[in-house]
């Protein structure tokens, strides 16, 4: 059975065994795997291909940042790529929002913006545990490429609030 981006929605219950509540736990578990990985296991990380989590991290997108995005905001950023890099791990994950959604950037398409920190970073931004500002100038959070879109991602960010609770 295919299942397609839009057959399940991820609600934001804390519950034990609601979907919030694994997720969560996942994410927990992934940054404690990230900041005990060994070196030789980093240098395998690095060396595979970045298309399944990119994809994964597209999805995840679709469900908690897509639907606070209002049709202005989604065509500035459609057809822009980013680039989540993930010192930790080595994971260069590319990004780029079209009319379905999030999806996997081409190898080949220019980035507009590249984010690097540390999953544990991302993910205390992600729950809105850290401030971008404070993770930015201490930096923990780098942000590089084009700076009026960077704001912009920045700023729509803020105005959400946390992705994850």
């Amino acid at each position: 059975m295919s299942m397609s981006k839009h057959d399940f929605a991820i609600s934001h219950d804390p519950r034990p065994g609601t979907p919030a509540h694994w997720l969560d736990a996942l994410g927990h578990a992934a940054v404690q795997l990230a900041t005990s990985l060994p070196e030789p296991l980093r240098r395998v990380v690095r060396a595979l291909p970045m298309q399944p989590p990119s994809l994964a991290l597209a999805r995840l997108l679709d469900r908690v940042l897509l639907p606070h995005l209002d049709s202005a905001m989604h065509r500035a950023w459609s057809g822009r790529v980013v680039c989540l890099d993930l010192e930790d791990l080595g994971l260069r994950l590319r990004l780029r929002l079209d009319a379905r959604g999030f999806g996997v950037a081409p190898g080949g398409a220019p980035v507009a913006i590249t984010i690097r920190s540390t999953s544990a970073c991302l993910w205390r931004l992600a729950r809105g545990i850290d401030d971008a500002d404070r993770l930015f100038f201490e930096r923990e959070l780098v942000m590089e490429g084009d700076t009026e879109f960077g704001l912009m991602v920045k700023n729509t960010l803020d105005a959400i609030g946390p992705l994850w609770r």
